[in-house]
């Protein structure tokens, strides 16, 4: 009898242990879905997987692929016939009309208050030439021409030199030098002569597109 009492005893002790409240499981932590990598603007120049070669030939330029979109600048000016000393600051928006032909709307403060430039531009790929229309709320217009120039590297180049043009009393002409290092940036080196004078420095601003989640540069 005390052996089957013994038995029934550990077998309700048992019962009783296994139906206790279990400790609640720990759930594995939810994944958060790993943010979107941003949309960069694809490169001009293809991915050869060798070193470059004196025979490879870089491809035609493709406006629309780099300048599409919106770019930020500062700009710090030298006192010259253009207007004063200090800085600009703004953003450029360009735009396709069609394969040819472009559009691009400069918005800047500068020392001497709000400038809003515009500009028509007309490219042909097939030449590699290029021809802006400027035209400056400060008071001033004029027609510019570049060839375009690139190498093996990727880095394309605008050597742009306008035509003549008036602006409060004196002949001025512009040289500008666009190099377009990539699809991210873009450096321009701009000299200005007076009245048929030499060329000197009007500065070397930076452009960078402005592409959500990405800090260029």
């Amino acid at each position: 009898m005390r052996s089957t009492f013994a038995l029934a005893a550990i077998a309700l002790a048992f019962m009783v242990t296994g139906t206790r409240a279990q400790p609640p499981q720990q759930l594995p932590p939810v994944q958060q879905p790993a943010p979107a990598d941003p949309q960069l603007p694809k490169g001009i120049m293809p991915t050869l997987g060798r070193p470059t070669e004196a025979t490879d030939k870089t491809p035609p330029f493709e406006f629309d692929t780099y300048f599409n979109g919106k770019w930020a600048f500062e700009w710090v000016v030298p006192d010259s016939a253009l207007g004063p000393a200090g800085q600009i600051a703004g953003t450029t928006t360009f735009k396709k009309i069609d394969d040819k032909f472009f559009q691009s709307e400069t918005d800047a403060k500068g020392p001497a208050g709000p400038i809003k430039i515009r500009e028509h531009i007309a490219y042909n790929k097939e030449k590699e030439s290029i021809v802006r229309q400027v035209t400056d709320s400060r008071g001033f217009s004029y027609l510019t021409m570049a060839p375009v120039g690139s190498d093996l590297g990727g880095i394309f180049y605008m050597y742009f030199e306008s035509e003549p043009f008036t602006y409060k009393g004196k002949t001025i002409r512009v040289k500008e030098n666009w190099r377009l290092v990539s699809v991210l940036n873009y450096k321009v080196s701009m000299t200005v002569s007076v009245d048929a004078g030499r060329y000197t420095n009007y500065g070397n601003p930076w452009w960078q597109k402005q592409v959500a989640g990405v800090t260029s540069r």
